[in-house]
C-alpha cells in the first residue's frame, strides 16, 4: 500500500509558535519544514527544556525490525496508531510494509482519514450514532477506503445496524467478532456460544458484513505463554467453526484473524503459523504499536524479543531532556520536567545521562535516581560524589510509549550527534 501522498507537505507547512513546547523561541513564525531544514542542534540550537526527543536511528531500526519479523513469519500487520497518533510515523510504517493502521476510537479514525490512511482496523465496538453516520459517509465517498471493526455483543450489532441504516449507508461495514481473552479479560464475547450469537446478529444486520475474528491478549489476567497460546488456539478454532458453518460470504475474499499487542507477538506468530485450511485465504493481522519507539521501562522488560533474541532487538527511541534548576542539598536536585512532560503511569523516568552545562560533555548519570514527579519538576536523589549542578541537562529514559507521545504535539527527531532532522506532529 503506498504511503499517503498529501500528508507530509501539510504538516511541514504548519507554523511554529507558542503551542509547541521545547521549540526554539527564535523559530516563531517559521514553518515546521523550514525549521527542520535548518538542522539545528538540540542542545545548542535554541531548543528549551524540557524537550522530548526521538532518536532518528532507533526509530528507523525499529521500523525495519518489525517489517522483517512480519515478513519472516508470514504476518500482515496494522500497528496500533493510538501509540503515537503521528501521521508521519504512520506513513513510515506503511512504507515499511504495514497493511494499515489500527485505531481504538472513531476520533482516531478521523485523524487517519484526514491524513490519507486507506486501511484501518478499528479495535473496538462502535455504538455512537454520530460516529457511525460519519463512517457511513466516509465509506460511501471513497470506494478505496477499507475499515474493519470489532463487534462483541448482540446489542452492539443492533445499535450499529440501526444507526448505519438510518444514515442510508451504501456499503456494509466489515466486522470481526471479538473473543475475550479470558473470562475476566477486558472486552469481547466470553464463550463460543456468545460469539456465535453475535455472528448470527451480524448475519441479520444488512448494514454489517462478517469478515473474521479477533481479540487482544494483552489484558488477559495472569497472562503467560501457555495461557496466551491456549487462547489463540480458541481464536483460530472460532474462525474454523464460523467457516464450517458457512458464516463467511465468499465475496469477502479473505478471512481476517487478528491479535497481537506488543508483549506476545512471538506467541501470536507461533500459533498463527498453524492456521487451518479455510474456505478463503486468511489475513493474519498483527497489531503491535509500541515497537516504533519502544521504551526504557515496561516494554524493555516485556518485549517478545527478550524471549527470541535471535530475531533481533528493539531500541528505545525516547529521551526526555530537562535541566537542573535547583540543587538545594548534597543528596537532592530538581529538574524542570514533571508529570506534564513525562510518562509516569507505569514507571518513573530513568536518569540515563548528564550533559555538562559548562563543557557540553555527555556522561552517564551515575548515582542519580528519579524518585518522584510534581507537575513541572522531577525529584532527583543524588548519591555521594554524583556530578551534577544547576544548569546541567539530564537525559531521561521513559516507560510506556502511549503516555509519552500524548504529552507532546511536536517532537524533534534527532540524530546521534544532536542534529534535529525533522519534527513529528501528534494528534491526541
Amino acid at each position: 500500500m503506498p504511503a499517503p501522498a498529501n500528508e507530509t507537505p501539510d504538516l511541514a507547512n504548519e507554523r511554529v509558535d507558542h503551542r509547541f513546547k521545547g521549540l526554539p523561541p527564535d523559530a516563531e513564525g517559521l514553518t515546521v519544514g523550514a525549521l527542520s531544514a535548518q538542522r539545528r542542534n538540540l542542545f545548542t540550537g535554541g531548543y528549551t527544556t524540557p524537550v522530548l526527543a526521538l532518536s532518528a536511528e532507533s526509530v528507523e531500526h525499529n521500523l525495519r525490525l518489525l517489517e522483517t519479523y512480519a515478513e519472516r513469519h508470514g504476518l500482515a500487520f496494522a500497528p496500533h496508531g493510538k501509540t503515537s497518533m503521528a501521521p508521519q510515523l504512520f506513513e513510515r510504517q506503511l512504507a515499511h510494509g504495514a497493511w494499515g493502521i489500527t485505531a481504538a476510537v472513531p476520533h482516531q479514525v478521523r485523524v487517519y482519514r484526514a491524513h490519507g490512511i486507506d486501511r484501518i482496523f478499528l479495535a473496538n465496538e462502535v455504538v455512537d450514532p454520530a460516529a457511525l453516520r460519519w463512517l457511513a459517509a466516509e465509506l460511501d465517498a471513497d470506494p478505496a477506503f477499507r475499515l474493519v471493526c470489532y463487534v462483541d455483543s448482540v446489542r452492539g450489532v443492533e445499535l450499529m445496524d440501526e444507526a448505519l441504516r438510518a444514515a442510508d449507508a451504501g456499503r456494509p461495514v466489515d466486522v470481526v467478532v471479538e473473543l475475550a481473552a479470558g473470562a475476566t479479560g477486558r472486552t469481547g464475547a466470553r464463550t463460543g456460544a456468545e460469539c456465535a450469537a453475535v455472528a448470527d446478529a451480524v448475519a441479520a444486520a444488512p448494514a454489517l458484513r462478517l469478515v473474521g475474528v479477533a481479540g487482544y491478549e494483552g489484558t488477559m489476567p495472569g497472562a503467560d505463554a501457555e495461557r496466551v497460546r491456549e487462547w489463540l488456539h480458541r481464536l483460530l478454532g472460532l474462525a474454523a467453526d464460523f467457516d464450517r458453518a458457512g458464516r463467511f460470504d465468499p465475496a469477502i475474499g479473505e478471512i481476517v484473524v487478528s491479535a497481537g499487542g506488543s508483549e506476545w507477538f512471538d506467541t501470536v506468530a507461533e500459533v498463527f503459523a498453524e492456521v487451518p485450511d479455510l474456505s478463503l485465504p486468511v489475513l493474519k493481522l498483527l497489531r503491535s504499536g509500541a515497537y516504533v519507539s519502544h521504551d526504557d521501562g515496561h516494554y524493555r522488560t516485556r518485549t517478545p524479543f527478550n524471549r527470541v533474541p535471535e530475531e533481533g532487538a528493539l531500541q528505545p527511541a525516547f529521551r526526555l531532556w530537562s535541566q537542573v534548576v535547583s540543587r538545594p542539598t548534597a543528596d537532592q536536585a530538581f529538574t524542570n520536567a514533571g508529570k506534564r512532560d513525562a510518562a509516569h503511569d507505569l514507571h518513573l523516568p530513568e536518569a540515563q545521562v548528564v550533559r555538562d552545562a559548562r563543557t557540553g560533555e555527555v556522561r552517564p548519570a551515575e548515582g542519580i535516581t528519579v524518585t518522584g514527579l510534581s507537575d513541572q519538576h522531577a525529584w532527583l536523589r543524588t548519591e555521594p560524589g554524583a556530578d551534577l549542578e544547576v544548569g546541567d541537562w539530564v537525559g531521561m529514559g521513559l516507560s510506556h510509549p502511549c503516555t509519552s507521545f500524548d504529552k507532546w504535539q511536536l517532537i524533534p527527531l534527532v540524530e546521534a550527534d544532536g542534529t534535529v532532522v525533522d519534527h513529528v506532529r501528534t494528534f491526541f
